[in-house]
């Protein structure tokens, strides 16, 4: 194994001989202290450890020693990804990242089971069927999340404001997103919420607004974004694209300024200038908080609910020779104003806390929503 490792490391260093050409001293030592590390773990260790394992590991650890968002993909979870941007897959319908070695739940998607279960934006899964997950890399603590539909999780969890820990009893499911809903509130509000955004949310968008505006009544529009845990850039960018006539979206910025880029609307508001609110909160990240963030400061919406989670970072997924494939972070966003939204979100123009978990179109119990109806209605 020590040569094997020696080998896959000495490569590594030949690759990237230029930039480490200054410290190739120093390299080539903690080359030996980690092959020295994992042969004393391969020897020692208690149990038997599958060496292939072993590097998968390695590997993403270095990748989560990074940023929370950055990892290792075996081919399986390159796969099982691929499903999930497809709109339909198996498990317990959260987006989660890593943070102070705890898996933590960036959004629920509506109507899966862990929004069913109670499961809220923000709770940090310490346990895991009983497994503690700190010490674990994020890929390990999802493989143990991963299992056959219709088998049984529990998972445990810490909740801000809350002493005791909660566990939640959860059945698996085939989770098919339906990411746009949409309905006629009052006879002239028209409501959209965006779940997520896959390869189909434009599209879905776009053809629920043509129903919509067959509806001579409507006069104003709210879009919630509300536990909408993001997705593909280019959704949000099409879907920002929709409400504004002109102007930047957004800009990414990366470590080769050649490969900075700026997103420009396309003229033609396709609700003709009427009056938009957007519903977000804790829960709204990434995607979600580029369309927020873009609306807001081309005053083309009105921000209503919570401040939203703060990712602001892009993540591109490379494909390697086993097939698998890392997620990393090639560079951050900024919004039209030039403000990075990156651990600090976008904040609402008028803040509201939610009294419900419960995202169904309700207009009796859901505190945020009935505030932006009675909005319109002034």
């Amino acid at each position: 194994m020590k040569k094997y490792i020696k080998i896959i490391l000495i490569l590594f260093l030949f690759y990237f001989s230029k930039s480490f050409a200054a410290n190739n001293t120093k390299i080539y030592q903690k080359i030996d202290l980690f092959s020295e590390v994992l042969n004393k773990i391969n020897n020692e260790y208690v149990e038997e450890i599958d060496q292939s394992e072993v590097m998968d590991a390695a590997i993403d650890g270095v990748l989560q020693s990074l940023d929370p968002y950055s990892s290792y993909m075996s081919p399986e979870m390159l796969l099982n990804m691929q499903t999930e941007t497809s709109g339909e897959f198996g498990g317990l319908g959260i987006e989660v990242s890593m943070e102070s070695g705890v898996v933590k739940v960036i959004s629920p998607i509506e109507d899966t089971p862990a929004s069913r279960a109670g499961v809220k934006a923000g709770d940090y899964i310490v346990k895991i069927n009983n497994v503690q997950v700190q010490g674990k890399s994020l890929s390990e603590a999802v493989d143990l999340m991963r299992g056959k539909v219709g088998s049984d999780i529990e998972i445990t969890v810490r909740r801000k404001g809350v002493k005791k820990a909660l566990t939640f009893n959860i059945t698996r499911e085939i989770i098919k997103i339906q990411s746009v809903k949409s309905e006629i509130l009052e006879g002239k509000v028209g409501y959209l919420r965006l779940n997520a955004f896959n390869e189909n949310s434009s599209n879905q968008i776009k053809n629920k607004l043509k129903e919509i505006k067959k509806n001579k009544s409507v006069k104003s529009y709210i879009l919630d974004l509300r536990n909408n845990p993001g997705g593909l850039l280019s959704q949000a960018i099409k879907i920002s694209d929709f409400f504004l006539n002109e102007g930047e979206i957004v800009s990414t910025k990366s470590r080769n300024k050649s490969e900075n880029k700026k997103f420009f609307a396309k003229k033609g508001d396709v609700i003709d200038g009427k009056t938009l609110i957007v519903l977000i909160n804790y829960g709204s990240a990434s995607a979600s908080e580029i369309v927020a963030g873009a609306l807001k400061d081309h005053k083309r919406a009105i921000l209503l609910g919570e401040q939203s989670y703060g990712k602001g970072s892009v993540q591109s997924i490379i494909p390697l020779k086993n097939k698998g494939a890392i997620r990393l972070t090639i560079s951050k966003y900024y919004l039209p104003s030039g403000k990075s939204i990156s651990e600090v979100g976008v904040v609402p123009d008028i803040e509201i806390a939610e009294e419900t978990d419960d995202f169904k179109i309700n207009t009796e119990s859901d505190n945020q929503l009935k505030f932006a109806l009675k909005l319109l209605n002034e």
